[in-house]
C-alpha cells in the first residue's frame, strides 16, 4: 500500500507492480509478515503536523524533507530473513526479526535527536517484502510470540515509552502518571514502570479499568467529566504524590497535571517532571510560564529513542518480560478500513491494530483477526 500523497485514505494506493527491493551492503530482505499501526502514520498522511509559526496544522516536516513520495508507510515490521546483503552473515537467512524503525544519523548509542524512521525517511512495512539496515533487525526467536504479536510490541511505542522514562529520570518506586494509557504508548508505558519498578497510574477513557489494571496500574482515573485534575488524583490515588506524568494527549488537561504535580511540594522527593510524546487532544496548549519556574517544573519532549533502549527493549522481549497487547489483525488489503477504525476506536479496543500482508494472512493473521 503506497502513500502518493498528504490527504485521506483515499491518498493510500493498493499497487501489484511495486519490484521486490534488492538488500544493499549491511542490509537485510525481509518477507514481511506483520506490522502494528501508529497514530504517526495517519498524521504524516494528512499532514497533521503543525508549523512553527501558526500551531495550525498544515503540514509534516521533520529530519528536513526527506518523505518523498510515492512512500511505504509501516514501522513496527516482523519478517524473515530472505536475503543479505554484502556483508551481512548468510546464516541470518531464515530469521524472525523485529525493526527498530529509527532512521539514525549518528553512531552515539545513547543519542538520537533526528525524528525520522522506516515508513517516513524510508519505505517500511506495509508491504510484501522491505530492505532494512541488518543491526535493526533484532532475532526474536521466541515460539510463544507469534508474528503478530511480535509487531504489537514494536519499537514505535515501547522506544517511545521507555524514552519517556529515561529522559525523565523515573526511577524504582516512583509513582508515574499516565495519559492515553490504553494506546500502544499508553500501554507499553504501564508495562515499562513495573519492569523498572515505578508505580503507574493510568488515564483513560470509560470501561478500560479492568484490562489496564491487569496490565498493571495501581489505579485508573476515566477521564470524562473531570473538571478538577489535581483534585481527581489525589482522590484515585489516596493523595500519593505523582513524581512524573508521562503525557500522550496534551490540550487542555496538561495544566491541570501539571498542578497535580505541584500541589505539595514540601512533600516532594524530585522536582515535577512532565515527558510529552503526543498531542492527540490537542496541539496548542496555554501554560503559565510562572507555573512551571517557580515551581521548577522540568519539561522533556520525546520522539523515539536511542540503540541503547533498542536493544534493552529487545532484550525484555527475548526475556519474557513485556507482554503483547494486540487488539487484532487486518490484512493489508483492508488497510483504508483500518486507517478509519483507528480514529473511530471504540471503548472496547485497547492495544495494537497488526496490519498482515494478504499473502501471509492464513499463517500469520486469521487467528487474531480483529473481531466486530
Amino acid at each position: 500500500m503506497v502513500l502518493t500523497r498528504h490527504g485521506g485514505i483515499d491518498a493510500l494506493e493498493w499497487r501489484t507492480d511495486m519490484p521486490v527491493p534488492e538488500p544493499g551492503p549491511g542490509e537485510v530482505l525481509l518477507r514481511i509478515t506483520a506490522t502494528a499501526k501508529n497514530n504517526t502514520d495517519r498524521k504524516v498522511r494528512e499532514g497533521l503536523y503543525a508549523t512553527q509559526d501558526t500551531g495550525v496544522a498544515t503540514s509534516f516536516r521533520m529530519a528536513g524533507e526527506t518523505l518523498r513520495f510515492p512512500r511505504i508507510q509501516g514501522a513496527d515490521v516482523v519478517g524473515h530473513v530472505v536475503a543479505a546483503g554484502e556483508g551481512v552473515a548468510p546464516t541470518r537467512i531464515g530469521e524472525r526479526g523485529l525493526l527498530d524503525f529509527n532512521i539514525y544519523r549518528g553512531d552515539d548509542p545513547h543519542l538520537n535527536l533526528t525524528p525520522d524512521y522506516y515508513g517516513h525517511g524510508a519505505d517500511g512495512g506495509f508491504a510484501e517484502y522491505g530492505v532494512f539496515p541488518s543491526d535493526q533487525v533484532h532475532h526474536v526467536p521466541n515460539p510463544d510470540l507469534s508474528d503478530a504479536e511480535l509487531a504489537s510490541l514494536g519499537m514505535c511505542s515501547w522506544q517511545t515509552g521507555y524514552h519517556m522514562l529515561t529522559s525523565a529520570g523515573v526511577s524504582a518506586g516512583e509513582h508515574v502518571l499516565i495519559t492515553g494509557a490504553s494506546g500502544g504508548v499508553g500501554t507499553a508505558l504501564i508495562q515499562l514502570c513495573r519492569v523498572i519498578g515505578a508505580v503507574p497510574h493510568a488515564v483513560s477513557g470509560p470501561g478500560k479499568a479492568k484490562a489496564l489494571h491487569a496490565l498493571g496500574a495501581k489505579t485508573v482515573i476515566d477521564r470524562t467529566g473531570v473538571t478538577d485534575w489535581p483534585a481527581e488524583i489525589a482522590r484515585a490515588t489516596g493523595g500519593r504524590i505523582i513524581d512524573a506524568v508521562m503525557d500522550l494527549v496534551g490540550g487542555d488537561i496538561t495544566p491541570g497535571l501539571i498542578a497535580a504535580m505541584c500541589r505539595d511540594l514540601g512533600a516532594r522527593r524530585t522536582p515535577p517532571r512532565l515527558a510529552i510524546a503526543g498531542a492527540s487532544a490537542g496541539n496548542v496548549t496555554q501554560v503559565l510560564w510562572t507555573q512551571i519556574y517557580l515551581n521548577q517544573v522540568q519539561i522533556f519532549g520525546v520522539s523515539h529513542g536511542t540503540r541503547a533502549e533498542a536493544r534493552q527493549l529487545i532484550d525484555w522481549i527475548r526475556t519474557g518480560r513485556l507482554r503483547p497487547v494486540l487488539a487484532g489483525t487486518m490484512k493489508l488489503s483492508e488497510l483504508h478500513e483500518a486507517e478509519r477504525l483507528f480514529v473511530d476506536r471504540g471503548a472496547d479496543f485497547m492495544g495494537k491494530l497488526v496490519i498482515v500482508p494478504d499473502a501471509e494472512w492464513e499463517q500469520h493473521g486469521a487467528s487474531h483477526a480483529l473481531k466486530g
